[in-house]
């Protein structure tokens, strides 16, 4: 599996992360696109901090306040140059900062500085990049904060401002003060980073690092480099080895919504669902709904599960360690009453030899309607047939 992972050692600001993301190898001419869609060409460049090489992008714009609104409003201007996931995440990582922001001064407020069009390019650039590196997960290390205050539109304020603190206190991140002086990380790095975790560091293990990336900051202290690191690493387990285990009891849901909520699941990368009935509290009878994930996969699925059955909570049983077969699909071919037909079949492997082998039931029932037979009749002809292979070589 195939992870980034952010460290924020030196802070994170939007410029930095669109940076270290085009640095890394995110395609920089789409990159661009997207980001000239608010702001007029945005220069990239290498430059370097404190002797590290580093992406520096320049989105320079008038200063404008704005409500979350307006800022959806020029993202809808925006969307005919933006791959849709990437404006979708966009969408989410100004949600993110509006929430932080009402929390702190109350309803609508109105951006500042992450309002301005910079600000925005940055996000879609960020967003842009990272979809476009298609990794299979990301992980952020501590993220450096700062210390001393920063001056904004609402005064001076202690380091991290408001809405810096209220994001990062939603995001699960870990947070250190960091060495450096003054504001590190700015409210669009935090709301990015946030948008961006989709893995614990704990779950990660041991991996191999594929490839680095520096995204350059504005200031150039001689004493540390102001760069953010992205690292793209592999992990030294296979993809299917560890999986998340979620869970959530339900008693005011019908079986066909379960049912069609099973096949939502699966539809959106599940590598299993199922419902079993339970008796819960004050003898009420219900259901035990389970999904089977991919760790980087196991947010979505738990929202998704939320929203089909309108349960309060998902219980997260993360990065249990599952026996996963050597498997292969192949075909089989099978004669039933003259007719030969060649059947989809699964095949599960140990230590080099097929201990395992299952046909397509589609496809089997498919054959049997047409050769006017029971399924069954047919399933155990193929079995029979599978028999003979159980034991040799790969198909």
């Amino acid at each position: 599996m195939r992870i980034l992972i952010f460290d924020p050692f030196h802070g994170a600001a939007g410029d930095m992360i669109t940076g270290a993301l085009l640095s890394l190898g995110a395609d920089e001419k789409t990159v661009a696109a997207a980001m000239g869609a608010v702001v007029a060409d945005p220069g990239i460049e290498i430059v370097t901090r404190a002797g590290v090489r580093a992406v520096k992008v320049h989105t320079k714009a008038t200063p404008a306040h704005r409500t979350l609104t307006d800022v959806e409003r020029r993202l809808d201007e925006a969307a005919p140059a933006v791959p849709q996931d990437a404006l979708a995440m966009a969408r989410r990582v100004f949600a993110r900062m509006n929430a932080a922001e009402e929390s702190v001064h109350g309803a609508h407020v109105h951006f500042h500085e992450v309002g301005a069009d910079d600000a925005i390019a940055d996000v879609i650039g960020a967003c842009t990049a990272l979809a476009a590196l298609k990794a299979d997960g990301v992980a952020v290390l501590p993220v450096a904060v700062g210390s001393g205050t920063v001056t904004s539109a609402h005064g001076t304020m202690p380091v991290p401002a408001p809405a810096t603190a209220e994001i990062l206190k939603n995001s699960g991140l870990a947070v250190t003060a960091g060495t450096g002086d003054g504001e590190l990380c700015t409210p669009t790095g935090a709301a990015l980073l946030a948008e961006f975790s989709t893995i614990a560091l704990k779950d990660i293990g041991a991996y191999t690092i594929l490839a680095t990336g520096y995204g350059a900051g504005t200031k150039d202290p001689k004493d540390a480099p102001n760069v953010l690191r992205v690292m793209l690493v592999e992990t030294t387990t296979t993809k299917e080895d560890t999986v998340d285990i979620l869970e959530t009891n339900v008693d005011d849901v019908s079986g066909e919504v379960i049912g069609e909520a099973l096949a939502r699941f699966m539809a959106a990368g599940a590598r299993d669902a199922s419902a079993a009935p339970i008796l819960m509290k004050k003898g009420r009878p219900g259901y035990l709904v389970t999904v089977i994930a991919l760790p980087a996969d196991s947010p979505a699925l738990a929202r998704l599960m939320a929203e089909e059955l309108g349960t309060l909570g998902i219980r997260c049983l993360p990065a249990i360690h599952r026996f996963v077969a050597d498997r292969t699909a192949g075909t089989m071919e099978v004669t039933i009453g003259g007719h030969t037909r060649s059947i989809p079949v699964k095949y599960g492997f140990m230590d080099g030899h097929c201990y395992t082998a299952k046909p397509e039931f589609d496809a089997a029932n498919a054959w049997a309607k047409e050769l006017g037979l029971p399924v069954r009749e047919v399933l155990r002809a193929i079995t029979d047939a599978l028999g003979k292979k159980t034991g040799t070589e790969r198909p």
